[in-house]
């Protein structure tokens, strides 16, 4: 039985990764495939363990009471999982509040050179630091957004959104609010937020500016191209206080777990409720037509977040917790470990995996196989790796699909152009990681 929660984990990935051949949402996959992976498990009565220098059988903590065990193991697990949603949904909602003020069109102004080269680097560096304060995948919308007022020409928008989405990739991975594999990690107490700054942002660094560099002197990026003329008239009274006061409570969350030792998702529910505050407070009344006002509200926003990306993560967090409840994941760390003793190439092979598969599922594994303790170079490469590979490929992460289906990016196009300035920047960025690891530890 145990083997055939692992075919059903499997077959609910094929679905998953080929959801544009078959036609089936990855969030119809996913909670599927959750479904099933705990209904067998609690079907079958199979014995479920906690990882606690082994596997121990936790129904030894009821009086052997499995059936008990299984219960209480799930609803752990859904609080787990909860944390994380909640703390995506405060996220989104900020930004969707940001977006709502306009407050992204003060980023767009400040854009104002028309030289390729320099509008590359300018759009990655925002791309960069960006996507270290709220997510890749929220970057690569707004950016898009802007991109598309900047370069009209489709052939050339295609270049600066596919390295964008190499920029978005690589700012998430060394901030713990950046990517949702990297708050995953520090949710579950595997890395600090100072640490994994400190060792991982060099090789973010030099992920993005390989590519960057190397694609500089590429024909495509040469001259100059014409900006259409800005709209200033766009942005409310309310669009900067709003973008700073976002950007300051996004930031105020890991101060918020520093000081106070309590989980991040109730300080970004905090930061939310702040947001919110100054939202109705800021509210651009004298700017709104009668017919615009009814619809100005944070309950828009909210309806605005992607539900389905949040059920898609429950969904697969859910799975890859029914793997490790009977001790499959811990298993298989054990016989990779003995195939390949060297832990930085298992955690390479991750990084490929993610560009490959989503790399959500692959951290929360990580997390389920290795038992480094806090602050390990352990997780601090897995944070790296699993950001950052999904670059390789378009399919790889959540910024690169957006960016796919807002531009409509041929996969084999970016295989053909991009993989790999992705995968020289990401050999780069492991290089240095094992570096800073060795000489600054």
């Amino acid at each position: 039985m145990d083997l055939l929660i692992v075919a059903v984990f499997f077959i609910g990935y094929l679905f998953i990764t080929v959801e544009h051949q078959v036609k089936i949402d990855k969030t119809i996959s996913a909670l599927g495939m959750a479904v099933i992976c705990w209904t067998i498990l609690k079907t079958a009565d199979l014995p479920v363990f906690e990882i606690e220098d082994g596997l121990k059988p936790l129904a030894d903590n009821y009086g052997g009471d499995n059936h008990q065990a299984i219960d209480n193991l799930l609803l752990h697990h859904l609080g787990k999982v909860a944390e994380i949603l909640f703390f995506l949904i405060g996220a989104m909602t900020i930004v969707e509040i940001i977006d709502m003020h306009r407050g992204f069109e003060i980023i767009k102004k400040m854009v104002k050179t028309r030289k390729k080269k320099k509008l590359l680097w300018v759009l990655g560096i925002v791309s960069f630091f960006l996507s270290s304060l709220i997510d890749n995948l929220t970057t690569i919308i707004i950016m898009i957004t802007i991109l598309r007022k900047l370069v009209p020409f489709r052939e050339e928008r295609i270049w600066y959104a596919s390295l964008l989405i190499i920029a978005a990739n690589a700012g998430g991975a060394w901030s713990p609010i950046g990517d949702v594999t990297t708050t995953m990690l520090w949710m579950a107490n595997k890395v600090t937020a100072s640490r994994l700054i400190d060792y991982v942002v060099l090789p973010a660094v030099f992920c993005f500016v390989v590519p960057f560099l190397i694609a500089s002197f590429m024909p495509i990026f040469k001259g100059r191209l014409e900006i259409p003329q800005m709209d200033k008239t766009q942005a409310y009274k309310s669009s900067t206080p709003i973008l700073i006061i976002g950007v300051l409570a996004i930031i105020f969350v890991p101060i918020f777990k520093s000081i106070f030792h309590l989980p991040p998702y109730l300080g970004m529910l905090f930061s939310l409720a702040t947001v919110w505050f100054f939202s109705e407070l800021l509210k651009p009344n004298s700017e709104l037509s009668e017919e615009a006002k009814p619809s100005f509200s944070v309950h828009r926003a909210l309806g605005r977040i992607e539900h389905s990306s949040i059920l898609f993560f429950l969904g697969i967090l859910l799975a890859v917790a029914a793997l490790e409840s009977i001790g499959s994941l811990f298993h298989f760390a054990g016989w990779l470990d003995s195939v390949v003793p060297n832990k930085n190439i298992v955690v390479m092979i991750l990084g490929f995996g993610s560009a490959v598969i989503d790399n959500v599922p692959l951290v929360a594994a990580a997390i389920g196989m290795f038992q480094e303790p806090l602050d390990a170079s352990l997780w601090h490469f897995i944070a790296f790796s699993a950001g950052t590979g999904g670059s390789l490929l378009i399919i790889g992460s959540a910024a690169g699909v957006a960016a796919m289906g807002m531009e409509k990016i041929d996969f084999f196009w970016y295989v053909k152009h991009i993989s790999w300035l992705a995968l020289l920047g990401f050999l780069a960025g492991c290089g240095s990681l094992i570096a800073v690891e060795t000489f600054f530890r």
